[in-house]
Order: C-alpha cells, then sequence, then structure tokens
C-alpha cells in the first residue's frame, strides 16, 4: 500500500511499466499459452475423488440381467418405428403401462426460422412418450430422468430397448426414494426442450406444445442413452452443454467409478486415457483431450440431450455406446448393470449436487483442471490489454514538449473531439446489429433474387455484412469530415481496450473456453494496433485475425484432433455449417454465441480496425 500511497513511489512504477511496456505485454502472451499447454501435464493436475459423500462407494450389488431382453425390444421397436415412419407412439405407451409406469404423451410444433439442411427439416411436428414410476418409499418430491432420443433410421434403437427393460427391472424393485421418469423423446434437442419447457412451466423460444398431464418431483439429475449398436466396445461420457455449462463433476466422477468396477472401457472426447503421462505421446494425447473439451465446450452448443437440462439447474449427462474394431466387447447386460449402478447412487442424494467442481477441463476421465489452474492463463492474456491501457492513459495525460526561442515549454495537445470517438463507436455497434438481425430476416429478399437455398441466403448475408463492415473506417471519416487527431485515436484505443478486456473477462467467467480462444487471437493485434503502421500488412493481419478467421481455424484444428482432416473446400463448407447451425442453435435453444460475436466482439474488432485507418 505504501508503493501505491507515495506519489514518488507510484510515478516510478508507473514510470517503469510505461517504458518495459512491450517486453512485459510479450512475456505475458507467451507465459499464457505455456500455463495452458502446461495444464495437460499429468502432474499439474489434480485426481478425479468423489466429494458427494452419498455417491462415495460403489458399494452396491447391481442386478440387472435382462440384456438380451433389451435388444429384443430394441428390434420390436425399430420394427414399429419404420412402419410407422417416426416415432411409434401407440406402441410405446402400451409398452410402457405394460412395465407398470404412468404413461403420458406431448405433442409439440416447431418452426425453425430457415430450414436445417443438416438434418433436412422446417416445420417439426412430433411427440414425447414419457412413463413415470412412482416412488414407493418417499413424498415424490424429488424425480430422476432417463431419456433416449427416437432417432431416424436405424439409430438409437438399443438405447430406447435398454430404456424399456430398466423401467421393468426398477418397477420391481422397492428401494427407490425418487421418481424415475423414463422419456423418449422425438426429434432430438427439439423435443427435448418443448419436454423440459413444458415440465417447468416456461416458453423461452417460442415452441408450441401441449401441457404435461404428468409430472413428477424437482428433477435432480439425468443421463441420455446414445447406443446404435448391439455390441459395445466402449462408453463416451457427453459433459457439454449449452453455452458452455458443464454438469457438476461428481456425475463425471460417478460414472468413472462404476466403470472401473465393472470393467467398462470409457472414454471422453471419444479417447481412452493412457497411463504413460511422463512420454511425449501420452502428454500429446492429454493435451488433444483437453483441447477437444475447449472446442467443444466454446462453441456453445449442446452435444447431447443432457445440455438442455443445465439450463434448469438439473445436472446432467450423455453416455454414448461406441462399437469401434477394438478386441474388448460388452453387452447390453453390463450396460444395463452401469445404469442402474449410477441410478441408485443418485436415489440416495438428500440434495443437489453441489460440493465438488462446476468449472473444469477434463484430459482425462481420472485427472481434471479446476478453475484457479486454468484461469491464470486467461489472466495473463487479460492483464497484456490493461497493460496496454495504462501506456496509453500516461501518454494521454503527458504534455509535449514544444520549443519556443530555444526554451523547452509543456505544450498540453488539444483534446478530441467527442465526435471523433463516439462515431466509429456507434457505428461498429450498429453494423454488429445488422449482423445480428438482417440475416434471418432477408433471406426471402436474398432468395427472389439469387439462385440460393434459405440457409445459404442466412449464411451469405452473414458474410456479406460481416465484409461490409470492413468499409467502416472510410465511411466514419467522411462523417468526421476530417476531425480525427492523434489525441482521437488514443482515446478509441484507450476505450476499445478497456471494452474488450471487460467483454473478454466476461465471456471467460461463462465460459472459459471461448473467452480464452477470443483472447489467443484477438489480444495481440488489438494491443499493437495503431494508425502509424504499414496498412497493407497490418489490415491483413488484423483480418487473419478476426473473429471469423478464429472460427475457421478452429473448424480446421478441431477436425485434426478428432482425426478426420478436410481439405480447405470441405474445411470451408463445414463452416459455412458452423454459422448456420450457430444461428438456428441461437433461435431454437437460446444458445449466446452467435449474438455474443455479433453484437459485441465483431463491432468490438471494428473499432480497432477503424484505429488501424485512422486520419
Amino acid at each position: 500500500m505504501g508503493l501505491l500511497s507515495d506519489p514518488n513511489r507510484r510515478k516510478a512504477l508507473t514510470n517503469l511499466l510505461t517504458r518495459l511496456n512491450t517486453p512485459i505485454c510479450m512475456v505475458c502472451y507467451l507465459a499464457a499459452i505455456v500455463w495452458f499447454m502446461g495444464l495437460a501435464f499429468e502432474p499439474f493436475t489434480l485426481r478425479t475423488y468423489m466429494s458427494e459423500n452419498a455417491m462415495g462407494s460403489t458399494m452396491v450389488e447391481e442386478r440387472f440381467s435382462a440384456g438380451e431382453r433389451a435388444l429384443a425390444t430394441a428390434k420390436e421397436f425399430d420394427a414399429h418405428k419404420r412402419k410407422a415412419g417416426g416415432m411409434p407412439v401407440d406402441w410405446l405407451v402400451k409398452t410402457m403401462q405394460a412395465r407398470g409406469l404412468e404413461v403420458f404423451t406431448q405433442s409439440f410444433s416447431r418452426k425453425l426460422p430457415f430450414p436445417d439442411e443438416n438434418k433436412e427439416r422446417y416445420m417439426v411436428r412430433g411427440t414425447n412418450v414419457y412413463g413415470i414410476l412412482r416412488a414407493p418409499r418417499a413424498p415424490r418430491t424429488e424425480a430422476l430422468v432417463i431419456s433416449a432420443p427416437c432417432s431416424p433410421g436405424h439409430s438409437n434403437n438399443q438405447a430406447v430397448g435398454l430404456l424399456l427393460a430398466l423401467a421393468q427391472y426398477f418397477r420391481s424393485q422397492v428401494y427407490w426414494a425418487k421418481d424415475i421418469i423414463f422419456l423418449v423423446n422425438e426429434h432430438d434437442l427439439i423435443g427435448m426442450q418443448a419436454w423440459l419447457e413444458g415440465y417447468h412451466h416456461t416458453n423461452i423460444t417460442g415452441m408450441e406444445y401441449s401441457p404435461l398431464q404428468g409430472r413428477a418431483g424437482s428433477i435432480q439429475a439425468a443421463l441420455s442413452l446414445e447406443l446404435s449398436s448391439d455390441v459395445i466396445t466402449s462408453l463416451d461420457l457427453i459433459l457439454e452443454g449449452l453455452n458452455g455449462q458443464l454438469p457438476n463433476l461428481d456425475l463425471a466422477n460417478l460414472f468413472y467409478a462404476f466403470c472401473q468396477k465393472l470393467g467398462v472401457l470409457c472414454t471422453i472426447q471419444g479417447k481412452l486415457q493412457r497411463n504413460d503421462w511422463d512420454t511425449a505421446e501420452g502428454y500429446t494425447h492429454a493435451a488433444q483431450t483437453m483441447m477437444l473439451m475447449v472446442l467443444k465446450q466454446a462453441c456453445g452448443r449442446s452435444w447431447g440431450d443432457h445440455g438442455l437440462f443445465l439450463r434448469y439447474h438439473i445436472e446432467a449427462a450423455s453416455i454414448r455406446g461406441i462399437n469401434s474394431f477394438r478386441h474388448y466387447k460388452m453387452d447390453a447386460t453390463t450396460i444395463g448393470r452401469l445404469l442402474e449402478g449410477m441410478a441408485r447412487k443418485l436415489n440416495n442424494l438428500l440434495e443437489r449436487l453441489h460440493q465438488s467442481y462446476f468449472f473444469y477441463l477434463l484430459p482425462s476421465l481420472s485427472r481434471f483442471v479446476s478453475i484457479g489452474y486454468y484461469m491464470p492463463a486467461f489472466g495473463l492474456l487479460a492483464v497484456i490489454l490493461l497493460l496496454r491501457a495504462l501506456d496509453l492513459w500516461v501518454h494521454l495525460g503527458t504534455p509535449d514538449l514544444a520549443a519556443v526561442d530555444g526554451v523547452s515549454e509543456a505544450e498540453r495537445p488539444s483534446g478530441p473531439g467527442v465526435l471523433s470517438v463516439l462515431t466509429p463507436v456507434v457505428i461498429s455497434h450498429l453494423t454488429g446489429v445488422a449482423l445480428y438481425l438482417l440475416p434471418v430476416h432477408l433471406q426471402e429478399i436474398a432468395v427472389e433474387h439469387f439462385p440460393v437455398s434459405e440457409t445459404e441466403a442466412v449464411v451469405l448475408t452473414a458474410i456479406a455484412i460481416y465484409t461490409a463492415g470492413l468499409a467502416l473506417p472510410h465511411n466514419t471519416q467522411r462523417l468526421l469530415s476530417g476531425e480525427g487527431t492523434e489525441q482521437g485515436w488514443k482515446v478509441l484505443k484507450l476505450t476499445a481496450l478497456l471494452y474488450l478486456a471487460a467483454l473478454l473477462g466476461c465471456t471467460a467467467l461463462i465460459n472459459f473456453s471461448l473467452g480464452f480462444i477470443l483472447a489467443v487471437t484477438l489480444v495481440p493485434i488489438t494491443a499493437s494496433i495503431t494508425p502509424h503502421m504499414p496498412k497493407a500488412l497490418s489490415a491483413l493481419v488484423m483480418v487473419l485475425l478476426s473473429p471469423a478467421f478464429t472460427i475457421l481455424y478452429c473448424v480446421f484444428i478441431y477436425q485434426e484432433l478428432i482425426e478426420a482432416p478436410v481439405s480447405i473446400n470441405e474445411g470451408w463448407m463445414l463452416f459455412l455449417s458452423v454459422i448456420s447451425q450457430g444461428i438456428l442453435d441461437h433461435a431454437l435453444y437460446g444458445s449466446l454465441v452467435y449474438p455474443l460475436l455479433a453484437l459485441f466482439v465483431y463491432p468490438c474488432w471494428l473499432m480497432f480496425w477503424n484505429i488501424l485507418f485512422w486520419k
């Protein structure tokens, strides 16, 4: 405190930070990258452990033995699904009723803002079927959910068969203290969104659905099953939910504990855990697993039906069965016993999962990186923006020396006009508003005048508005009529730096992965940009480090990490698909990534683009 309260010491510290500003910023950037990559090194991570006492032991005897019956039910479900041309609602209702459940249905419909070409749908209508197993030994104030989506074709039939077999087995047990809801939802996330909104009496996405006739207690946890083969070689745990939300780490620990107990191969991000952490191959494997989680979390989409539960503070995860070329095989009985064990442990909960971490990264299922370990990497990047802002603040407050008759006199430059600073800020954000609103609203006009589909019209309109924003500096200068000054661009950059630091900081608190990826690409160029730099080279670098190109890089990196590299043309098509899915996810489920990029990140980047062409 004495250092900051003493004016002389404070001035000396300020001069030191100003004089060494650039070297300190470079060291901070390199340290942030090294810190982040070091998080995948096993000695720097923590071993996972169960924090919830009620789930601390896996000493329960799993007795589920109806695996063959589950596969037979799956084949019967597949036959009725093909006969009905979709969800066999009547058959599911009769089958669940035969197993002693209280069965209800919910119809829903949703018109998409534009056609989803990936799944070939526009006007979606469907029905959810769910059965409730009432708790025989409790007041029925709490519930668990086990769900399986009804997917087109032959996908996920085994999950529905196993769900129905579990319902029949659970019905014969008397130790349940919570209601158990067995849900089969149609049209994947859309059906799940309709059911959750109906269950919680909300409507935040404009979905049309019939009210639920039957309800259970407050949902404590949920598991979503994805099985599409009679034989499974490993189970993959999917945690990433909407807007980068993650379930409580104890849910992942519970899955891993039962996999270890039953001898089941388990993966995360589709990758098995390696024990040779002290080798280059072992570290690379852990780093790839962690980077896959970062990329999935940053995109803000829900990677399974479980992701929509997290919005309602319900801890949920998806379990996906993988049938690969591994020699190790497991049958439906083993998977059923694993789910039985997890359900019985969740049944013991006296309160919601809360004692373990909600913010973490997983280089493997047995090791985790807590928020206290990975936030310093982002903090080092944010410090760069604050240091550059401090440097500008000091220069703005320091008068220039002008020689008059051989005597140096302090001359304070005239302050910048308000219009010269406010105009680029307003125009940048108006461009962001246009990028957010116009692509969907102008799709009909684009289709009428150009030979493109509705989806292509939306994506190409967004790209056109994004590109048109590059003409912003020239339009701004016309409005300013030559009012730009040396002080003006410094004030604008000071404002933009503080704005970007606050924006990235808030983003990282909600979705660390998204905030960190944006910081890695935006911080270097925004911290160093000035109007006195070579225009052509600087403009090229700024474009290559813009938000749109960041998304493009992430597409190629993701494909490399999942060992499915693509060509430039294929990568470009995936990039266009990512844009359309981002807009759809925002309209259908409330994903915040697209409005964040359009309304805040892109306008902030345009402010720095304006500084480069400042006159």
